[in-house]
């Protein structure tokens, strides 16, 4: 876009007028049409059909790390020794983290 250097300028006194006046426009479209909501809150009181699992315990029967397994020291999974793509004991990396 053209720039007209033959125009009048404004003072910085009429732009920070101008300025101030802008911004509370903006701030007062933005509050109009926006409500604010918790995530959490909401995500709290969402109840799904027949999804009443208060009663229920998850039972999962957990294995000791076996001898052909290691840990990665970078994800800290556990793996088969066929995933092992470097170091030993604390310092195992795994094929996905390598």
């Amino acid at each position: 876009m053209a720039t007209d250097y033959d125009s009048p300028r404004k003072t910085d006194e009429e732009l920070h007028e101008e300025s101030l006046e802008e911004l509370k426009a903006r701030q007062a479209d933005k509050k109009s049409g926006q409500v604010d909501v918790d995530e959490a809150e909401a995500a709290e009181n969402l109840e799904l059909p027949g999804a009443d699992l208060s009663g229920e315990e998850l039972t999962v029967r957990v294995l000791p790390r076996q001898v052909d397994e290691f840990t990665c020291s970078k994800c800290f999974l556990v793996h088969h020794r066929s995933q092992l793509v470097k170091g030993e004991g604390a310092t195992a990396v795994c094929r996905e983290c390598a």
